[in-house]
């Protein structure tokens, strides 16, 4: 049997417990946050930008940077039959390439490595990816502009 001394000793023990528990989970917690806020800064995969175009027009120009082994994507929608045209330029000239993926994450005939220019019919109707990188991993940087029509 215990006395009111141990008893009272159990219970400030059980206090101490919980309220331990209870700081390590808040702490757990917020390095969590710490931690998921800081791979998003530091390259996390984010969600690509979607490309609209502005009233009544059928094409857009869109500007940008990739360094190193960076890649900017971008979402187009698109409808079956309709022509797309993709142009890249890019400073230095053709340190930037970019890939086309449909719908079905088809590649559409083309390779990674070397696309500047694209024209071509869509076959499908839904988002097609568009990325764009430098064609080599070493350190550099690229300024780019994406022209991209669709008619």
């Amino acid at each position: 049997m215990m006395c009111i001394s141990e008893m009272r000793i159990e219970r400030v023990n059980r206090r101490a417990f919980i309220k331990m528990a209870a700081t390590l989970t808040g702490a757990a917690f917020l390095l969590l946050i710490a931690c998921s806020s800081a791979k998003a800064q530091r390259g996390g995969k984010a969600e690509p930008n979607r490309i609209e175009f502005k009233g009544g027009a059928n094409s857009t120009t869109i500007g940008g940077t990739v360094r190193g082994e960076e890649q900017a994507e971008y979402v187009l929608g698109a409808k079956k039959g309709q022509r797309l045209v993709i142009k890249l330029t890019s400073v230095p000239a053709k340190s930037s390439v970019f890939q086309l993926l449909g719908p079905d994450n088809d590649t559409l005939g083309l390779e990674f490595d070397a696309n500047w220019d694209y024209s071509g019919k869509l076959p499908k109707t839904g988002d097609y990816l568009i990325t764009v990188a430098r064609p080599t991993a070493s350190k550099g940087s690229s300024r780019y502009k994406l022209t991209v029509s669709v008619r």
